[in-house]
């Protein structure tokens, strides 16, 4: 009898549906893309409204060969890539390559990697969503095109090896008009005043100076501190009014992509890149104690807060019997969607409430244990009752000063028994403490006063989490993309990490200065926000991709032709009186993807290259070659420097530098 073929993405997904699908059904995966524009050239028609020419990736023609004779003799083939624009294109490049009727192939896809939802998704199959496709397609292309067409240009104009992006480089923008913003900063010195005061002489709080006769006071420099403090001497400090009031502190709504990258960095210290690796890792499944592979959490990339009835319950009937009745809400909690939202999918949450993460901890790595933890306690808490706080706010006069001190006593703790959110580096937060008893026209005892310098500080530079952050609120980029973006900015060097901070390269500021000159509409942040609109459109049928592409060639095609002619070539070619050991030419000194170096001047005929005399590089090459004893010469390529044998290409000896 013939079987049913399931194709999926990934191994493990494959191995966590066998075990749902039974006998019926074989279970295979094309890992990832199949088919792609191709390396070596542009790959689009642009006269023909843009047509792709697609080919078989390098490598997959083994993998395409197969399971395209799976689907030969499969009964149905159910293509069940990720459900996201992506998958969409994956399993309508699937259906190309197959060679097989359209009759015979339907799409299923599913949120969570349950029994239920699987099951449920193969009962009801649809056609390939073709919006779904053209939105990717359209990305894929403009992408491309950018791509394509700008790196020759950089190439040219400032250094061999450079690429643009459409998206990538308004990041850099960003990250250098924050690092421009910080050099420009001029530091303000500002003054504050706290005095330790004290109702019985034994119980301390502290207070700071909020206002004198009714308003607010600015402190500019410890002359006008120290006349305060002159002024403040010998009065008394009397309690002028006492505001007490409760104040409900909710939850935060469950993970959505970005969230979740943010809140991993800040909490566990994880790059976007780790984040969503690990995600991934738990949405496919994980092989529990009990033999079986399961998968723990919902589809990873999605803008949604929206939640599953069943999940709702399942929750709140976890957080009753866990905590207690006074902890569920009276109705479910519904978080309202960001405007821009795609809603497509759940939000990130668990997908077994039977598992949680203490048990289940010993099949899970140290890294999956802490991130399904952050999902786990997250997605619990956003579906608890509020915090409850006494908050209290006592004004204290002396002479015609005010002194304001702030205290919060929790009276229940609601979804904090849990989890509560973190915060970005520059956000401030009010410092609380717990105020004894008292009450209005009660004079206090000053135990201290404290006089404090201080100066305004400079935005802070971006972090993976606060650029994600800065990425969504400004329109740019999706769910699938903020992790690739942040890696393609470091991979090209046009952007370093500086302990957690993002800063540009000399190299990055170059580039960011150039293409903002010469392609200020491209890189304008508003129009990427409206392109990513437009790709929206798209995907909702409001639009067609070709009028999108076409309103986008036009003038990004007068950008490039003028900027040809208009931009200035910076790029290092400076000639030494160094001669060549190899063929006797002249060396230049070149400009390089990895900073500046030797190269001769007959290149390409001549391909000697070497380190800059006294530059790091020459230092560490203090060895000759193991196998026909010349010296080791330092080289470089894409993934880094390396040592190679001078004697090349008769001797082919290499060796990595450790670092």
């Amino acid at each position: 009898m013939k079987k049913n073929l399931v194709i999926v993405e990934s191994p493990a997904k494959a191995k966590t549906l066998e075990k749902f699908l039974g006998a019926e059904y074989t279970v295979t995966a094309s890992g990832g893309h199949i088919r792609d524009l191709p390396r070596t050239n542009i790959g689009i028609n642009i006269e023909k409204d843009f047509e792709p020419r697609y080919k078989v990736i390098k490598g997959k023609e083994k993998a395409v060969k197969a399971l395209a004779a799976a689907a030969k003799k499969a009964k149905m083939v159910y293509l069940a890539p990720d459900p996201d624009r992506e998958g969409e294109a994956i399993a309508w490049h699937l259906a190309a390559v197959l060679g097989v009727a359209d009759a015979k192939i339907k799409r299923v896809e599913f949120n969570e990697i349950t029994k239920n939802a699987v099951l449920h998704a193969i009962e009801n199959p649809r056609e390939i969503d073709m919006k779904r496709v053209d939105a990717q397609q359209a990305r894929r292309i403009l992408d491309r095109i950018v791509g394509y067409k700008l790196s020759p240009l950089l190439w040219k104009k400032i250094r061999k090896g450079l690429s643009g992006g459409r998206v990538q480089s308004v990041a850099v923008r960003l990250i250098c008009e924050r690092e421009e913003l910080i050099k420009k900063f001029i530091p303000l010195e500002y003054w504050s005043i706290e005095a330790d005061l004290s109702t019985d002489g034994d119980k301390t709080f502290t207070s700071k100076l909020f206002s004198k006769d009714g308003e607010k006071i600015v402190i500019p420099n410890k002359e006008t501190s120290d006349n305060i403090l002159n002024e403040l001497s010998g009065k008394d400090f009397v309690i002028s009014k006492i505001v007490k009031k409760e104040q409900k502190r909710n939850p935060s709504a469950p993970f959505t992509t970005s969230t979740l990258q943010q809140e991993s960095y800040r909490k566990l210290g994880y790059s976007t890149k780790k984040t969503m690796v690990i995600a991934q890792q738990l949405y496919e499944g994980i092989q529990l104690e009990e033999g079986t592979t399961t998968g723990l959490i919902s589809y990873m990339r999605t803008d949604s807060t929206r939640v599953a009835k069943e999940a709702q319950d399942a929750a709140r009937a976890l957080i009753e019997r866990d905590f207690g009745p006074n902890y569920v809400t009276k109705e479910p909690r519904v978080y309202k969607a960001k405007k821009e939202a795609q809603d497509a999918h759940e939000a990130i949450r668990p997908t077994y409430f039977d598992k949680k993460p203490s048990d289940i901890a010993a099949s899970l790595t140290p890294d999956q244990l802490k991130l399904y933890t952050l999902i786990w306690n997250r997605f619990i808490a956003s579906q608890m009752e509020s915090a409850i706080l006494d908050q209290t706010s006592v004004d204290i006069s002396a002479g015609g000063y005010l002194f304001r001190a702030n205290g919060s006593i929790i009276k229940f703790n609601g979804f904090i028994a849990v989890y509560t959110e973190g915060r970005d580096e520059g956000d401030e937060e009010e410092k609380e403490g717990i105020l004894p008893e008292m009450s209005e026209n009660q004079k206090l005892e000053l135990k201290k006063i404290t006089p404090n310098q201080h100066f305004t500080q400079p935005p802070p530079r971006y972090t993976e989490a606060s650029l994600v952050k800065e990425l969504e609120q400004k329109g740019i980029g999706r769910p699938s993309t903020y992790s690739p973006i942040i890696g393609t900015v470091q991979d090209r060097g046009y952007v370093e990490k500086e302990g957690k901070a993002l800063k540009p390269t000399e190299l990055g500021v170059t580039v960011n200065e150039q293409l903002v000159k010469h392609f200020p509409v491209i890189l304008d942040v508003e129009f990427t926000a409206n392109m990513e609109d437009k790709l929206d459109q798209i995907l909702e049928g409001n639009v067609d991709w070709v009028t999108v592409l076409k309103e986008f060639y036009g003038p990004f095609e007068k950008s490039l032709k003028e900027a040809e002619t208009g931009m200035e070539k910076i790029k290092k070619e400076i000639m030494t009186t160094e001669v060549c050991e190899k063929c006797g030419q002249l060396m230049m000194i070149r400009s390089g993807r990895f900073g500046d170096f030797m190269a001769c001047s007959a290149y390409p005929k001549c391909k000697n290259t070497k380190p800059l005399p006294g530059s790091k590089e020459a230092e560490e090459v203090k060895e000759v070659c193991d196998k026909c004893g010349k010296p080791m010469v330092m080289k470089r390529s894409r993934f880094g420097s390396f040592l190679a044998c001078s004697g090349y290409p008769e001797c082919k000896n290499i060796k990595s530098v450790l670092k």
